[in-house]
């Protein structure tokens, strides 16, 4: 019993087992017994595998970048791979035999670099900085469609890129041109604030000024037509005292006093006292004594 052997595959592999050269079974995940001396057995992983990758590449504008991130593949085509790589198995050990499994991982990160080189010589240092996401889109696709990983049967499932940093250098350079770049806008943020603010003080100014013109303008107008208002009155008030004093004009002097007198000791009452100055007397005595002479 020493010669047979049990194998008992995993839902995630798919096993070849050859004898003389000719396939005697295959699928995924299989158990059987075997003939030791003269069974080999084939195991492909199929299952997601994942890859972490570090690049260091140069962008269009010979400038040094470092990739950094990880992708996931998986093995769609079992006895594809299997017929270029050696994924030979020790049934005891359960081990590889040969360090082909290993390399098929380099396999593609050398593809995968290839793609990346591509991409990044297109770009200047800036560019590869701020579309990360977009190359390795761009990237991803190539990969799908290369040749190499199709004969293989590889299938690539997702890519996924950390990080794309310059040179320690060159990323202090980009920090303080940065830096450079938000002081200039924080000055200048702070001109246009004051220039806003002398802008709108002057506009203030201007308009306290055409407001003070206006009020001026309408007081003048108002001073004008008042002006003209009280000349107008004065002259009603003058012709209609000339219209009320018509009548006395050919009336003796004394007559007019003499009825003004009368007037006046009509409304007696209304008088607390009433002086007669020498000039009054002697206008009322002047005309008796003419009379007399």
């Amino acid at each position: 019993m020493l010669w047979i052997g049990y194998y008992k595959g995993e839902p995630h592999e798919y096993v070849l087992v050859y004898k003389n050269g000719q396939v005697t079974h295959r699928g995924q995940g299989i158990s059987f017994f075997f003939w030791k001396p003269s069974a080999t057995i084939v195991r492909v992983p199929t299952g997601n595998i994942d890859v972490p990758f570090f690049l260091n590449e140069s962008t269009g504008s010979f400038q040094s970048v470092s990739v950094q991130g990880q992708l996931t593949y998986r093995v769609s085509n079992a006895e594809a791979v299997a017929a270029v790589l050696d994924y030979t198995l020790d049934p005891d050990t359960r081990a590889w035999r040969s360090e082909d499994p290993e390399k098929l991982a380099q396999n593609i990160v050398n593809e995968l670099q290839r793609f990346f080189r591509v991409e990044l010589q297109k770009m200047s240092l800036e560019d590869a900085l701020k579309q990360a996401g977009d190359i390795s889109q761009k990237v991803l696709g190539q990969l799908r469609g290369a040749e190499i990983l199709t004969r293989l049967g590889v299938e690539v499932v997702t890519l996924h890129v950390v990080s794309v940093k310059p040179t320690p250098e060159m990323a202090k350079a980009l920090e303080a041109e940065y830096r450079e770049s938000l002081q200039t806008r924080a000055d200048q943020a702070i001109y246009n604030r004051r220039a806003m603010a002398v802008d709108q003080e002057r506009r203030i100014k201007e308009n306290e000024l055409t407001t003070s013109i206006t009020l001026e303008t309408q007081r003048q107008k108002l001073v004008a037509l008042e002006g003209q208002n009280a000349r107008a009155e004065a002259e009603f008030e003058a012709a209609a005292t000339s219209v009320r004093l018509a009548p006395y004009r050919e009336v003796e002097p004394g007559t007019l006093l003499a009825l003004a007198l009368k007037e006046m000791g009509e409304n007696a009452g209304k008088i607390g006292q009433l002086n007669f100055t020498p000039e009054i007397l002697a206008s009322i005595l002047q005309p008796s004594s003419s009379k007399r002479s």
